[in-house]
C-alpha cells in the first residue's frame, strides 16, 4: 500500500475519532462548559476536526520509526518515544493556533489561565495530555492501526469511502474559509480577536432566548446577521471590563 493512502486513512480515521474525543472533553470535562452542553468542536461543520488527523499521522510514524529502531525496547526509550509524541502534537497544536490568531484573528481555544502557557495556545498541562494520549495510542491502538491498514489493503473498495471523506471535508472547508474571512474582516475592523467558542456560546443563547431551534453542526448559523451576534458580543465584553475597571 501506497505511504499516501496509508496517511490519507490515518487522517480520515484521526480525524474523526479527535472529534468524538474533543466532544466527549467540552461535554463532560472542560471549564468552559459550565452547562455541559453537546457543543461540535473545531471551526468544520462536519465530524471531524483535522489537527486529530494530522495528529495521527505524526504518532504513526513515530511509532513505526521506534519500531523500527528498536528505541521501545527499554523504558528509557518508550519514555523517549512518548516525549517526542508530545512534543511533536504540541508543534501542531501551536502552528494551528498561531496562524489562525494571527492570520485570521481568529482564536479557536484559550489556555490563558493556566500555567506556563505560551500565546493561550500551548501548556504544560496539555502537553503532558498529548503524552498520555501517546502511550495510549502506542499500547492499545497502534497494533490494530496496522491491522486495519492491511484489512484496506485487501478491500481497497474502502478507499471509495475514503475519497467520499475528503470530498465532503474539502467543501467543508471551504465554507468554513469563507465563514473565518468574514470574522477576520470584523477583527481586523474593530482590532478584536475572536474568541471562536465565546461567538458559539453568544448564538446559542440568542437561539434560546428566541426559542429557535439549535444547530449542533452549524453553530453560526443565524436568522440575524452574523455581524449583529459579533457586535453584540463585543458590546457584552466592553461593558464586563468597565465593570472591572471601576
Amino acid at each position: 500500500m501506497s505511504a499516501f493512502l496509508i496517511l490519507a486513512y490515518l487522517f480520515f480515521l484521526g480525524s474523526l475519532l479527535g472529534w468524538g474525543l474533543e466532544v466527549l472533553f467540552r461535554k463532560f470535562f472542560s471549564a468552559s462548559n459550565p452547562e455541559h452542553r453537546w457543543i461540535n468542536p473545531g471551526f468544520c461543520v462536519g465530524p471531524y476536526v483535522p489537527l486529530y488527523g494530522f495528529g495521527l499521522c505524526i504518532l504513526y510514524l513515530l511509532a513505526e520509526m521506534g519500531d523500527e529502531t528498536g528505541i521501545e525496547n527499554s523504558a528509557a526509550g518508550r519514555a523517549l518515544l512518548f516525549f517526542g509524541m508530545a512534543v511533536s502534537m504540541t508543534v501542531i497544536e501551536y502552528l494551528a493556533g498561531i496562524l489562525l490568531l494571527k492570520i485570521a484573528k481568529v482564536r479557536l481555544w484559550d489556555y490563558s489561565m493556566l500555567r506556563g502557557n505560551i500565546n493561550g495556545l500551548i501548556c504544560p498541562l496539555f502537553s503532558f495530555f498529548w503524552a498520555l494520549l501517546g502511550a495510549v495510542y502506542y499500547f492499545l491502538i497502534h497494533a490494530y492501526i496496522l491491522d486495519a491498514l492491511l484489512w484496506l489493503a485487501n478491500n481497497l473498495a474502502f478507499s471509495f469511502v475514503i475519497g467520499f471523506f475528503f470530498g465532503v471535508f474539502t467543501i467543508d472547508v471551504a465554507y468554513s474559509v469563507q465563514l473565518i474571512s468574514r470574522l477576520k474582516r470584523f477583527a481586523e475592523e474593530n482590532g478584536v480577536i475572536v474568541k471562536y467558542e465565546n461567538l458559539k456560546a453568544h448564538i446559542h443563547a440568542a437561539r434560546e432566548r428566541a426559542k429557535l431551534r439549535q444547530r449542533f453542526f452549524f453553530p453560526l448559523h443565524t436568522v440575524r446577521p452574523l455581524q449583529e451576534h459579533l457586535q453584540e458580543a463585543r458590546g457584552a465584553l466592553e461593558k464586563i471590563r468597565e465593570r472591572r475597571s471601576s
